[in-house]
C-alpha cells in the first residue's frame, strides 16, 4: 500500500514533496557526473547539465547548472522522439546522440538519455549533457573558427543505444573513441553520464513506488499547470507593447561591430512573443546557432524579465511564442558551423532582450557584463600519439545594477562553469600561470559602477600546443544602462621571443615553448549617471 491513495484532489504537500524530489534528482545527476568524470572540464569547470522530463519529453526538473542547456534541454527529448518513439524503448536502455537538429546545441554537447519504466509503462527521462572537451573534427577541441559547415566541426553521433540491461555497447563505445583525440577522457566522462541517468532512474522509481505512479504522474501535470499560471501572471505585470533592441558580435574579433543580433518582443495580455527574424543571415563562421540555443536564450532572458524564481518547466514556456528565421544566424540549416554560437550569439540575444526592455523594468536588470565564454583552448599533442586538452573560460566584471556595483571576475547569463584552480591546471598540464589579477578600473563608470575584469598569463611549457581563441566583446563593449558608461573591452596578446602580439577574438594558432598567452577580460558596463 503507498503512503498516500489516489485522490480527486492533489495534496499540495505531497505536490511540493515530488518536485523538490524531482528537483534534487536531477541536481544529484550532476552531482554523480562531476565526482565520476574524467575530464577537467567537467570535474573542475562542471561543463555539463541535467534534467529530467515528463513521457512526451516536457521538462520537469533541472539541476541548477547551465542556462544555455537547460533551455534547449526542454526540446531535446520531444524531437528525439519523433525520430525514436516511445515503443522502441526498453528497460535499461540508454541512447547517446549530439545532432543539432534532435533539440541540440553545439555538437561537444554531447547527451545521454535513459527512459525510466514503472510496471512497463514510461514515466519519465533522464538526461544528462555533457561539454566533451573533444568530439573529432578538424582542429582538437572540436572549435574551427574558418569552419564553413559542421561536418569540419566534429564526428555527428545519431541516437544509437549506449547502454542496455546488459551493459555498455562496446562497438559503439569503440566508435566513438577512435573518431576523438581523448578516448580515455571521453570513455570516462560517457561512463559517468551512464551511471547519472541510472541514478536519477531509481530516484524516480522510488518516487513512484512511495507515492503512487498515479499520484506522481499528475503531480507533473500540476506542476506544469502552476508554473504556466506564474508565467502569464509575470507577463501581465509587464506593459503591452512592441519592444526592440539589437547588439552585434565582433565578427573575427579583430574588426568593426559587425552581424546584428535583434528582437522584436511583443507583449499582450498573459502572452509574449520574441521574433528574432531581423537577425544576420547564416554566417560563413562557427558563430551560428541552433533555433533551440536561440530559444533558451529567450527562455532565460524570460526568467529576466519576470523577476520571479519561478519553477522552470515546460508550462512556463506555454505562454512565450519564439520565431526563427530559416537561414539567419539563429536558424542557419543543419550543416552549418555552430561552436561558438552555443555561448556566444546566446548570450548576445540575451543582451538584445535586455537593451528592449532597458526602461520598461530597468530595476530588474544589470549593465553589460563578460557576456562571451571567454575562451582558450589549449591542445598539446603527446609523444605516444593523442592529445591533452584544456578547454579553458575566462569570466570578466559584472554590470552593474541599480541597487549596487557589479561583482569582479565572474561569469554572466547564460553560462556559469567555473575556472581549473592554478593547482590542478599545472599538474595536469605543460602550462604555468605567470599572472593571475583583477583588471583594475576596466568596469563603466556611473551612479553605480561595473564590476572589474580579470588578467590571467599562461606560460608554454611543452614544445608545441595549438590554441583556440573564441572570445567576445572585443570590439563592442560591455554596454551601460541609464546613463553608465561601457566597460572596457577583452584584449588577448601573445609574447613570442620579446615581441608582443594581439590576438583575434576567434582564431586557430601554433604556440611553443616559452610563448606567453595572456587574456585580459573585460569590465562590467555602468548604471545611471554619477552624481
Amino acid at each position: 500500500m503507498t503512503v498516500i491513495q489516489t485522490a480527486a484532489l492533489l495534496d499540495p504537500f505531497i505536490v511540493e514533496v515530488i518536485r523538490h524530489g524531482l528537483s534534487a534528482a536531477a541536481e544529484e545527476m550532476s552531482l554523480v557526473l562531476m565526482r565520476s568524470a574524467r575530464s577537467p572540464l567537467l570535474r573542475e569547470a562542471g561543463d555539463l547539465s541535467s534534467t529530467i522530463t515528463d513521457a512526451s519529453g516536457g521538462l520537469v526538473a533541472q539541476g541548477r547548472d547551465i542556462p544555455v542547456h537547460l533551455g534547449a534541454m526542454a526540446y531535446t527529448i520531444r524531437e528525439l522522439l519523433k525520430v525514436h518513439p516511445l515503443e522502441r524503448f526498453v528497460p535499461g536502455d540508454a541512447l547517446i546522440y549530439n545532432l543539432g537538429a534532435l533539440g541540440g546545441n553545439h555538437l561537444n554537447d554531447v547527451k545521454v538519455v535513459r527512459p525510466v519504466f514503472v510496471d512497463g509503462v514510461i514515466v519519465a527521462f533522464t538526461l544528462s549533457l555533457a561539454h566533451w572537451p573533444d568530439v573529432g573534427g578538424s582542429w582538437p577541441g572540436s572549435y574551427l573558427a574558418t569552419a564553413t559547415d559542421t561536418f569540419q566541426e566534429a564526428i555527428r553521433i545519431p541516437p544509437v543505444p549506449i547502454a542496455s540491461a546488459a551493459g555498455v555497447n562496446q562497438a559503439v563505445l569503440e566508435m566513438i573513441k577512435v573518431n576523438v583525440r581523448d578516448p580515455v577522457s571521453a570513455e570516462g566522462d560517457l561512463l559517468g553520464q551512464i551511471a547519472a541517468t541510472a541514478c536519477a532512474e531509481r530516484r524516480i522509481q522510488d518516487l513512484c513506488r512511495v507515492y503512487g505512479t498515479d499520484i506522481f504522474l499528475r503531480t507533473i501535470e500540476r506542476l506544469h499547470d502552476l508554473s504556466e499560471a506564474e508565467m502569464r501572471e509575470a507577463i501581465i505585470g509587464l506593459p503591452d507593447g512592441v519592444f526592440e533592441g539589437e547588439d552585434s558580435l565582433d565578427g573575427d574579433g579583430a574588426g568593426a561591430a559587425g552581424p546584428r543580433i535583434h528582437v522584436r518582443i511583443t507583449i499582450a495580455g498573459d502572452e509574449a512573443i520574441f521574433d528574432l527574424s531581423g537577425c544576420c543571415d547564416r554566417l560563413p563562421n562557427f558563430c551560428n546557432t541552433t533555433p533551440f540555443i536561440a530559444a533558451s536564450a529567450i527562455i532565460y532572458a524570460a526568467r529576466l524579465l519576470s523577476g520571479r524564481d519561478m519553477q522552470q518547466n515546460a508550462g512556463a514556456l506555454r505562454p512565450l511564442t519564439i520565431i526563427t528565421r530559416p537561414g539567419s544566424v539563429c536558424e542557419p540549416g543543419w550543416d552549418a558551423p555552430v561552436a561558438a554560437g552555443n555561448h556566444e550569439t546566446s548570450m548576445r540575444i540575451v543582451d538584445a532582450v535586455i537593451r528592449s526592455m532597458e526602461h520598461v523594468v530597468p530595476h530588474r536588470l544589470a549593465a553589460g557584463g563578460p557576456t562571451t565564454s571567454g575562451l582558450l583552448a589549449f591542445a598539446e599533442p603527446m609523444p605516444g600519439g593523442g592529445w591533452r586538452l584544456l578547454y579553458e573560460v575566462h569570466g570578466g566584471g559584472e554590470g552593474a545594477r541599480h541597487d549596487r556595483d557589479g561583482s569582479p571576475a565572474t561569469r554572466v547569463h547564460m553560462t556559469n562553469t567555473s575556472n581549473t584552480p592554478t593547482e590542478m591546471l599545472e599538474a595536469t598540464y605543460a602550462l604555468r600561470v605567470e599572472r593571475q589579477a583583477i583588471r583594475r578600473g576596466s568596469g563603466g563608470s556611473g551612479l553605480h559602477r561595473g564590476g572589474d575584469g580579470v588578467v590571467r598569463a599562461y606560460r608554454v611549457l611543452a614544445p608545441k600546443m595549438l590554441l583556440t581563441t573564441c572570445v567576445e566583446r572585443m570590439v563592442a563593449p560591455p554596454y551601460g544602462l541609464q546613463g553608465g558608461d561601457v566597460g572596457k573591452t577583452f584584449q588577448i596578446a601573445l609574447e613570442r621571443n620579446g615581441q608582443v602580439s594581439a590576438l583575434p577574438g576567434k582564431a586557430n594558432l601554433f604556440l611553443f615553448k616559452g610563448d606567453l598567452v595572456t587574456i585580459t577580460t573585460c569590465g562590467g558596463g555602468g548604471y545611471g549617471v554619477a552624481g
